[in-house]
């Protein structure tokens, strides 16, 4: 044993005992399923060709449900004070809650933000790599990185996993040298400059009212006002929406989160308003006003009732 050692011939695959190539073979696996700690756009692709093709079909194959279904509401629009974010909270799979707290603006810098939607997994870890490379960049060229840049890497990081069952729908807003800035990017590489977004299951409603009440000159308040009142609707209408409306401005200074509000808090609140101005026989059953008044209602047509079979 000691000249094999000495020889070298103990370091030769058919010399060594089965344990340590086992051994050698898991940590192998090992390192290939954990290739994106050392480069994040490194992920182990599924092991057949067209994940989002074939995998449905093999869960059907193997009689295993999976749901997959997600929702969201999250909005962003430029108007002559900068530009405002908003988005709900809730987290779901299928018919499903996970979670009323998810956090859908992520801070990337202190003068961009990106919003998620989609994939919870997809765009919480893509939109961490992001937030990666705005700081490196920062330290490489002492500077920060355009708004059109981050969107530029994103979209080629879709472009590379186009087909593999990335499912992903962002926004990035921000403030570089050219001014403020509001991109789309989603799963598809598609990468596009607007005024006005809205991605997800809720946006449909959220940009009805959007498309009623957006205009360029709004005042700070109106647009705050306008991206909850937005956001509200949506999760008043979309069972994969709710939870707490969070509510950011940027401009020229950077980033600020304004609120975070209950939609409950805002369900009342908006309910009073239409009560204010008449409207409240279109009040929504979920309302607490609305529970007090068909309450009431229910309590006259009791003693209306009653009389009614007194006198018969």
């Amino acid at each position: 044993m000691a000249l094999e050692a000495i020889s070298g011939v103990n370091k030769l695959p058919f010399m060594k005992r089965f344990d340590e190539l086992q051994k050698e073979w898991d940590l192998h696996q090992i390192q290939i399923a954990t290739s994106n700690f050392t480069n994040p756009y490194a992920l182990m692709a599924p092991p057949f060709e067209n994940p989002a093709e074939n995998l449905p079909k093999i869960l059907e194959h193997c009689k295993v449900r999976m749901e997959c279904d997600h929702g969201t509401t999250t909005l962003g629009f430029k108007y002559q004070g900068g530009i405002v974010l908003c988005a709900d909270s809730r987290a779901t799979s299928g018919e499903y809650i996970g979670s009323q707290t998810m956090k859908k603006i992520v801070e990337l810098n202190s003068y961009m933000l990106g919003t998620l939607a989609g994939g919870a997994a997809d765009c919480v870890y893509w939109d961490r790599v992001l937030a990666r490379e705005c700081r490196l960049h920062e330290l490489r060229f002492k500077r920060r990185i355009t708004v059109d840049a981050a969107a530029r890497m994103m979209c080629n990081i879709s472009t590379q996993y186009k087909g593999m069952g990335l499912v992903m729908g962002m926004m990035l807003a921000g403030c570089d040298d050219e001014g403020c800035k509001l991109i789309y990017v989603d799963s598809d590489g598609m990468r596009s400059h607007g005024s006005v977004f809205s991605v997800g299951s809720g946006s449909p409603y959220a940009l009805g009212v959007l498309d009623t009440g957006y205009r360029w000159d709004l005042t700070t308040d109106e647009a705050f006002d306008l991206a909850r009142r937005a956001i509200y609707h949506a999760t008043s209408k979309d069972a994969y929406s709710g939870g707490i409306v969070r509510l950011y401005h940027i401009n020229e200074k950077g980033w600020k989160n304004i609120c975070n509000t209950d939609c409950n808090e805002l369900h009342d609140q908006f309910c009073k308003e239409s009560i204010k101005n008449g409207s409240n026989s279109n009040l929504p059953c979920t309302s607490r006003t609305w529970v007090e008044q068909k309450l009431q209602q229910d309590e006259v047509q009791a003693q209306v009732a009653a009389v009614t079979t007194e006198i018969s």
